[in-house]
């Protein structure tokens, strides 16, 4: 049998009994079951037995002096081999999984957050936008149909003068070629001056608006009614100088036409008109 040995806690002072299998296991080093203090079990082994007294060195407690240790001896179950510390990396997986999921959690919740204010800003400026784009729209709808607008709504002819002012444009009669017709048209030799014709003719405007004054193509026929020559007029040849084109020709008025046509080197036995809008 195996003399009992006994190894002292230097941490509590907490004597325990060991064997020489348990030293054995890493090198000696144990763990106090009492105050949890890691040490040398062999370097700290001790004797029960009384020992002779010696004069201790300086600095030194005299043991002997004090007697035999009074402790309660614990058994060597309580001395626990000790457990070679590993990097926190290795021991603590899930401390380490549970810190990941917390960081990427508090990342996708920032990133919600934001994802958040982002959208209520973008909902603000949508908000904002959408009253804007539809007046701009319909503030082009109005510039581009301006002539239609202020025909069928004459209160808004200054404004839209005013606004076209701004942009460069005009506002203009409305070009309503339905709206006119040729009531009376006549086409004679003019007896003073041989191969001069005399053409008469009066437009009326039929629409509830003036309307601007069209182009008029007049065509010399044979007696065959085959066209002989062909010409367009535009207004400023037709109209009289006192006629204010930039009016039209008033709601429901009409607006009469001579014109002098030289003739000379075509023979002609009839002929056409023709309203149109270049």
């Amino acid at each position: 049998m195996h003399e009992e040995q006994y190894t002292r806690c230097p941490g509590c002072r907490t004597i325990f009994r060991v064997t020489p299998q348990q030293l054995a296991i890493r090198e000696g080093q144990v763990r106090c079951g009492h105050c949890h203090t890691v040490f040398d079990g062999n370097v700290n082994m001790i004797s029960l037995a009384p020992q002779p007294r010696t004069a201790p060195a300086e600095g030194e407690v005299d043991e002997a002096a004090l007697g035999p240790p009074t402790v309660t001896l614990r058994s060597a179950q309580a001395l626990k081999p000790a457990v070679p510390e590993t990097p926190p990396e290795s021991t603590e997986p899930s401390d380490r999984n549970e810190a990941i999921d917390e960081i990427a959690y508090e990342e996708r919740f920032a990133w919600s957050q934001r994802g958040k204010k982002r959208n209520r800003r973008l909902a603000g400026l949508t908000a904002a936008a959408v009253p804007l784009l539809i007046l701009l729209l319909a503030v082009q709808v109005v510039i581009h149909f301006r002539d239609a607008v202020a025909a069928h709504w004459p209160t808004t002819r200054p404004a839209l003068m005013r606004l076209c002012v701004g942009l460069g444009c005009t506002v203009r009669p409305l070009r309503d070629a339905n709206g006119l017709a040729i009531d009376a048209s006549d086409l004679q030799a003019d007896p003073a001056h041989k191969g001069l014709l005399i053409l008469t003719a009066t437009l009326r405007n039929r629409a509830p608006w003036p309307v601007a004054h069209p182009n008029i193509e007049l065509t010399l026929t044979d007696s065959q009614d085959q066209p002989v020559v062909r010409r367009a007029l535009s207004p400023n040849e037709y109209a009289g100088g006192t006629a204010d084109l930039a009016s039209g020709i008033p709601a429901n008025g009409e607006a009469p036409i001579k014109l002098f046509i030289d003739a000379s080197a075509t023979t002609q036995s009839g002929y056409r008109l023709f309203l149109f809008y270049p």
